[in-house]
């Protein structure tokens, strides 16, 4: 563990992403603020970019350099959009620059990105270098990593909704797993999209991307291939949140006190995942603002599905949350370091 603060440098700052990044790294005990950068338009001092950090003796925007930020940083957040974003990552990377990377560039295969996402792939021996940072999965590898690729937004709340059950053998699960996911309108990015303006999204609710979500294949993957899934993604006219309902078929003589009972051991160590009590359902609001996540579960007799719920904050857990979480993994400190809000609610 290092004794000064590890200098920070943010890529993409004027994002829904990057903003939080922002807040979550000022109150952080171990890290200082040295670096921001974008790729658009946007420069000057945080105060006149960002009027709520008026009080924060922050650096000032600058257009990118990849050879400054590699100077004036130890660790790099990335938060391009996808496609830009893994190249500027690698290139931190291999200036030796820790660096996280908040988009899916480096999370899948080269031909399984360039299915889905349609943007061409960096070349798959780079991608091989990345670990994929779900925290809770995959900590030892995050511990050693340079190179970390944050997950997506819904796949997050969804793999962990879904590990428990689709890795418990007596579950034994039938047919594919259908997740029924929502998010609040920052998921969609701060770009101007006539769908997102005010007096559209208001009063409606919709899904979009209909078999095409590019988060499904990272579930699949992030499940070990275990099970086939069907993601349906729908935009909420609400601001943050992510609420994912999944149905999962059994096969398995499983009771819901099994089940429950096996969701509570499963993550009962983890600082930032909850299991409610049986019977009971997660809120957005219950979560927004923070890195933690509830899950609530209910097994259909009758139907004999199982219903999975989880709640996240898309910029929390989903993003620049977790982002952080798996830096305090990194770097050997406690791993709620900078990450101990409270819901906001209202």
């Amino acid at each position: 563990m290092q004794e000064r603060p590890i200098r920070v440098g943010i890529i993409g700052p004027t994002g829904y992403a990057g903003m939080e990044l922002i807040r979550i790294v000022i109150g952080h005990p171990h890290l200082e603020l040295t670096y921001l950068a974008g790729s658009g338009n946007h420069s000057g001092t945080l105060a006149e970019v960002f009027p709520h950090f008026a009080h924060v003796a922050g650096p000032d925007i600058v257009t990118f350099d990849a050879d400054v930020c590699a100077q004036a940083c130890d660790l790099a957040f990335v938060a391009l959009p996808s496609g830009e974003s893994g190249k500027v990552a690698v290139e931190l990377w291999r200036r030796g620059v820790r660096t996280v990377d908040l988009s899916g560039d480096l999370r899948l295969p080269s031909d399984v990105y360039q299915t889905w996402y349609g943007k061409e792939p960096l070349p798959d021996d780079v991608i091989q270098e990345a670990v994929y940072g779900l925290s809770e999965f995959n900590r030892s590898r995050i511990a050693a990593a340079n190179l970390i690729s944050n997950p997506g937004c819904y796949a997050t709340a969804a793999i962990l909704a879904l590990k428990p059950i689709v890795s418990w053998s007596e579950a034994r699960i039938q047919g594919p797993v259908a997740i029924d996911a929502k998010s609040g309108v920052t998921g969609a990015g701060r770009g101007l999209k006539s769908h997102l303006l005010f007096a559209e999204l208001a009063n409606d609710f919709y899904p979009y991307r209909v078999g095409s979500h590019q988060h499904t294949p990272e579930i699949e993957q992030a499940l070990s291939h275990e099970c086939t899934v069907l993601l349906t993604t729908q935009l909420l006219p609400v601001m943050r949140g992510i609420l994912t309902s999944s149905y999962v078929t059994l096969s398995g003589d499983v009771r819901a006190e099994e089940i429950q009972g096996h969701y509570e051991s499963f993550y009962q160590d983890e600082p930032f995942v909850h299991v409610l009590p049986y019977g009971q359902v997660p809120h957005m609001k219950s979560v927004v603002g923070t890195n933690h996540v509830q899950i609530g579960v209910h097994l259909n007799e009758r139907t004999g599905i199982l219903q999975v719920f989880s709640v996240i904050d898309n910029l929390g857990k989903g993003a620049s949350g977790q982002a952080v979480q798996n830096v305090n993994i990194a770097y050997g400190f406690a791993e709620t370091t900078g990450l101990t809000q409270e819901a906001l609610w209202t």
